[in-house]
């Protein structure tokens, strides 16, 4: 079993300017906040798609759309894991003719947005689509790029980028996991 050094890169505070930011920038690239809604890839995209989406309301005065995105059957790195809630969105209603912001915790190969735009497509016809991810560790192995980042982490490919939210792992604090020699 290998061992592995942790270093914190971001802290709880650092964390919610960045996401401030990121709402700031959703808000003003579209002009305000008609026909936008925000799709969180599941797990920790949902929790900050729902925290941007706090934030835009709080800004603008007015309630954001921000809904869950489970995109496991549309995976082609992985095996497909059937989930036994037997849980599958129908997002079609959702994104019809809307802007919509997908929104990840870290944006590394581009493989999860691939499949996330698959499922988006797969459920309707978007205005347009923008990513929004809180890291971007760099290493694409598709054409995919963000429009909105929180902050750009380059690493090598022995390392790892963990994002622990309060919502699922009672902190919120985004690490580098090196390994160690």
């Amino acid at each position: 079993m290998k061992n592995n050094e942790e270093i914190e890169v971001i802290n709880e505070v650092a964390i919610k300017r960045a996401l401030t930011r990121i709402a700031y920038e959703i808000i003003e690239k579209n002009k305000g906040i008609q026909d936008l809604v925000l799709i969180g890839i599941r797990t920790r995209g949902v929790y900050l798609a729902k925290r941007i989406a706090e934030r835009i309301s709080q800004l603008e005065g007015e309630r954001i759309e921000a809904t869950e995105l489970d995109i496991s059957n549309y995976r082609d790195d992985q095996e497909i894991h059937l989930h036994t809630s037997g849980f599958t969105p129908t997002i079609g209603s959702v994104v019809e003719g809307k802007k919509v912001v997908i929104i990840d915790d870290v944006l590394y190969t581009g493989r999860t947005i691939r499949a996330a735009l698959d499922a988006v497509i797969d459920n309707g016809r978007p205005k347009k689509i923008y990513l929004a991810v809180l890291i971007d560790r760099g290493h694409r192995e598709l054409p995919i790029r963000a429009d909105f980042v929180g902050k750009n982490i380059p690493t090598s490919k022995e390392e790892s980028i963990q994002v622990s939210l309060e919502e699922v792992d009672g902190k919120d604090v985004v690490t580098i996991l090196k390994p160690t020699k």
